[in-house]
């Protein structure tokens, strides 16, 4: 397990400076809550009236007066957002950078198969945002301890492995994409996810783009549906583990027939 360790080892700090933005900015709206809590229920009833607004972000359906309402809101679009962006930018140089960084002669001069580093270098990706996930997860559950509130743990959980899955499903096209380039797919990672997400947007206000819920991730990491239903919505988050199993594997496909530069 030499490439995962090492692949582990060099995004020992991306993994920190990403973990504690994301999961402190969540803490910090969490410890705002007690001082907004008496003005949540006019807020509620604000947010109610936005119209289009209020159901892109699916504020139309949740309470703000509850701490895990707000938190749907506040948690999940920092989550959402930052999550996926790491997740993006660290599938997408995940295989390129060998030929980018010109190390693709040096590694492959050792007694290692293509599949094996492409295995290790997927199984690094997963466990770089495993790692995330559980310092966020520290993070807001800290928060909400310091603020004494009670913490809804199978709310709680749900909502975090959602935004998981959310991250692995572009994890896994990234890793698809980054089998194709040679050069760096920053832009294109970041794009994509800035892409799906807006996707989502337009499905909550839009009835009949109701289907492009069917190719975004983040139509299985509603605040407001996880919170009201419990559960994720497995319509949705099928064809998103479908096409996080295609993307990773284009990239064995791709990469093991490439003539690397």
């Amino acid at each position: 397990m030499t490439v995962f360790k090492q692949e582990i080892r060099s995004q020992r700090v991306p993994i920190l400076i990403w973990s504690l933005s994301i999961g402190l900015m969540i803490s910090f709206c969490v410890l705002m809550y007690p001082q907004m809590k008496s003005e949540m229920d006019q807020v509620t009833d604000m947010f109610s009236s936005m119209g289009s607004f209020s159901a892109a972000f699916g504020m139309d359906k949740l309470n703000f007066g509850t701490l895990i309402g707000f938190y749907a809101v506040e948690g999940g679009n920092i989550l959402g957002i930052g999550g996926a962006f790491f997740a993006a930018i660290t599938a997408i140089s995940a295989l390129a950078k060998e030929e980018k960084e010109r190390t693709a002669e040096f590694l492959f001069t050792h007694p290692v198969s293509r599949v094996r580093v492409i295995t290790e270098k997927l199984l690094s990706v997963c466990a770089i945002l495993l790692i995330m996930n559980a310092i966020i997860m520290i993070c807001s559950v800290c928060s909400v301890l310091i603020i004494g509130e009670k913490i809804e743990w199978d709310i709680l959980i749900l909502f975090h492995a959602a935004a998981f899955l959310m991250q692995l499903e572009i994890a896994g096209i990234c890793f698809g994409i980054s089998a194709f380039i040679s050069r760096s797919g920053l832009g294109i990672g970041i794009g994509l996810a800035a892409m799906l997400y807006f996707v989502n947007l337009i499905a909550n206000i839009s009835e009949s783009a109701k289907k492009l819920k069917y190719i975004t991730p983040f139509s299985y990491t509603e605040g407001s549906d996880i919170i009201n239903d419990r559960t994720l919505k497995i319509s949705y988050v099928i064809p998103g583990m479908i096409l996080m199993i295609a993307g990773v594997v284009a990239a064995y496909i791709k990469y093991t027939k490439k003539d690397l530069q």
